[in-house]
């Protein structure tokens, strides 16, 4: 008898996973809105000046993915228009259906009044030097406040600060609280962890951090301005410096299995030295992790010159994304490849053109890039004492 027959002891419904590249999709999309609402924050609360030419970057970035981040979910739904019914008639006692108000506090309440706080006195101008249709866009902006005196705009810094001061526990709650409603699964031993929200934070703002940096590198290049090797420099710093707390409870969570190793310690062993060897250890440990840490590392250890650093900062970026995007999948699909019996293992097949395949997800990351381009067209992010 094997010890851990590939096939056997799996549930009717186990054998397909009900979960798919969309739900890993979510919790990454969410986590690039909590990581770029928080590299913001550093302007606005913590006075780092030199991550300021990304403010309004930051801003228009997580409201961007934050707008699309539903869609993954809604399109995973047989009955999409059923989530409705959650806000029409909410139930504490389930975690997604809570989930939605949480999501509407902080798209509704935190950024979007955030962003039109900041934008308020280029709308009122704007409003006033547009023709024609852009005229009326920005007119209905102004949402009747054309009040751009010197005292009304000291009133819009106060409230903007106060907002961003509740905005940063509210990003917290909103990524960590999609690893709440994995860690708090019990049935699954791969996600039953306490450190599951708290890792997901941290992964977040990593995400959501190293997404600004590219964007704005890539943005600065493609307009025909220099990018700020100051601005760079500091936001690379944080990232590292938060990237090796994430690594580092990561790895607690690691230790802490393999100490404490459960009646479930030997099936996840298995499918980690199997099915999940190359996902969880080449691509988001080695890869995605212990090389940009290294990478941003030798940043901070060497002195190179600034064409060197920013090439660096833009494969430190990359390979980021693709450790963070790979740990979503080793927590969503990874968690479903094995039985609740803990003997029997199945395999994820990812399809390309159905409605939850591959097609469907590329989609839906490059739809958030197309809202951030109407939205920088709209209201431009960029500081005016840029140079060429």
């Amino acid at each position: 008898m094997h010890l851990f027959p590939p096939n056997n002891f799996i549930y009717p419904n186990e054998t397909e996973l009900q979960w798919s590249i969309l739900i890993v999709l979510y919790p990454f999309l969410t986590g690039l809105v909590a990581g770029a609402f928080i590299l913001a924050s550093l302007e606005r609360v913590f006075r780092v000046e030199a991550v300021k030419p990304t403010y309004r970057l930051a801003l228009l970035t997580a409201l961007s993915f934050l707008l699309i981040a539903p869609l993954p979910l809604q399109l995973h739904l047989g009955h999409p228009e059923r989530s409705l019914e959650m806000y029409l008639t909410p139930h504490k006692s389930s975690a997604m259906a809570m989930f939605g108000f949480v999501y509407l506090w902080y798209l509704m309440v935190v950024l979007l009044l955030e962003i039109w706080l900041d934008y308020r006195r280029d709308i009122v101008l704007l409003s006033r030097s547009s023709k024609g249709f852009l005229r009326l866009i920005y007119k209905a902006m102004t949402l009747g406040s054309d009040n751009i005196s010197e005292r009304s705009l000291k009133i819009d810094e106060r409230v903007g600060y106060i907002i961003t001061i509740i905005g940063i526990p509210s990003a917290f709650l909103l990524h960590g609280y999609v690893g709440f409603i994995f860690g708090s699964i019990k049935a699954n031993p791969w996600w039953s962890s306490p450190l599951m929200p708290v890792v997901f934070i941290f992964s977040a703002m990593v995400s959501g951090i190293a997404a600004v940096m590219l964007l704005y590198m890539l943005l600065t290049r493609i307009r025909g301005y220099r990018v700020n090797i100051d601005c760079v420099d500091a936001i690379a710093k944080y990232l590292f410096y938060i990237f090796i707390i994430d690594f580092s409870l990561e790895m607690l969570d690691l230790i802490h299995r393999i100490y404490e190793a459960d009646e479930s310690f030997r099936s996840l062993d298995f499918m980690v030295h199997n099915s999940l060897w190359i996902p969880h250890v080449i691509i988001q440990i080695l890869i995605g992790t212990l090389a940009p840490i290294g990478i941003l590392g030798a940043t901070q250890l060497l002195p190179l010159v600034p064409y060197v650093r920013k090439r660096l900062y833009a494969i430190a970026g990359c390979l980021t994304m693709v450790g963070i995007f790979a740990m979503r999948w080793n927590v969503v699909i990874g968690g479903q490849l094995f039985s609740k019996s803990l003997l029997g293992y199945t395999t994820y097949d990812l399809h390309f053109g159905s409605r939850e395949g591959l097609a469907t997800a590329i989609v839906l990351t490059i739809m958030p890039l197309g809202i951030l381009y109407v939205l920088a067209k709209l209201l431009p992010p960029w500081q005016q004492n840029e140079t060429t």
